[in-house]
């Protein structure tokens, strides 16, 4: 069953620039699809689109066969549960005048009705719930007090990812997640999120335009170039013959 379906979605702005073109897509449940794509592919348009953060007039998105953005007040709350963002600059995502623990909660306080899984059945304090999230990013529960300024790029990485799964969302869409990141540390974190898929079941929608990065993670990988998706395949066929042209020259410059 698909999770998110983007079906022949266009996106014109005033200036008749085109940003998408006819983009067709899904994400099935449990799955880890990847885009990858220079800068001015289109991708950045799409997250804006499936976060319902912009509008579109061509083609039609739809989160459990309900239409992005949604209509009603209870549908725009269950979405934005269902679906968290991971960007790419997690300094600006903190705020560096609160503890990370303070941080870590804000999507639990938002929605006070949900009990999340990975706490075990009973009562806890809020700083129970902070340090439990910071054990399952691999970060010590100790930094629970510590302030952003106090954490390297990869760790507040970390605090950002777990931020977003607080709350078990059904999608969590990373948007240059690891762009900013050393090549090391960007591979824990790929790492982290394969480990995190895993046990909260959940999809992933990852948006690079390091087709590594997006190998390393992903099942399914779409490509896109000025506005189009110019393909779509899984993991195994990265180097079938049939694969586009621009794909090819990607992986060239990438040397996998």
């Amino acid at each position: 069953m698909s999770l998110l379906k983007v079906e022949q979605v266009s996106k014109v702005y005033s200036n008749n620039f085109a940003a998408l073109q006819g983009v067709s897509f899904q994400i099935r449940k449990g799955e880890v699809v990847g885009i990858v794509g220079e800068s001015g592919s289109g991708k950045s348009t799409l997250t804006k689109l499936i976060l319902g953060h912009e509008s579109y007039k061509k083609g039609c998105i739809s989160f459990n066969d309900q239409p992005i953005p949604p209509k009603k007040r209870s549908d725009v709350r269950s979405y934005r549960k269902n679906i968290q963002m991971v960007f790419q600059d997690s300094s600006n995502a903190l705020n560096p005048k609160l503890p990370i623990g303070i941080s870590l909660l804000e999507p639990l306080k938002n929605f006070k009705d949900f009990t999340p899984s990975y706490m075990p059945p009973g009562r806890y304090t809020n700083r129970e719930k902070a340090e439990r999230l910071l054990e399952m990013v691999g970060l010590d529960n100790k930094m629970v007090d510590r302030y952003p300024d106090e954490l390297s790029g990869g760790q507040k990485q970390r605090v950002c990812i777990a931020r977003a799964i607080s709350i078990e969302p059904a999608l969590l869409v990373c948007d240059e997640a690891t762009a900013s990141l050393d090549v090391s540390v960007q591979v824990h974190i790929i790492n982290l999120l394969k480990t995190l898929q895993k046990t909260l079941q959940m999809s992933i929608l990852f948006i690079s335009h390091d087709i590594r990065a997006v190998t390393h993670l992903c099942d399914t990988i779409l490509v896109m170039k000025k506005g189009c998706l110019v393909d779509n395949f899984q993991l195994n066929d990265l180097y079938a013959p049939e694969r586009h042209t621009y794909t090819k020259a990607l992986l060239q410059a990438a040397m996998l």
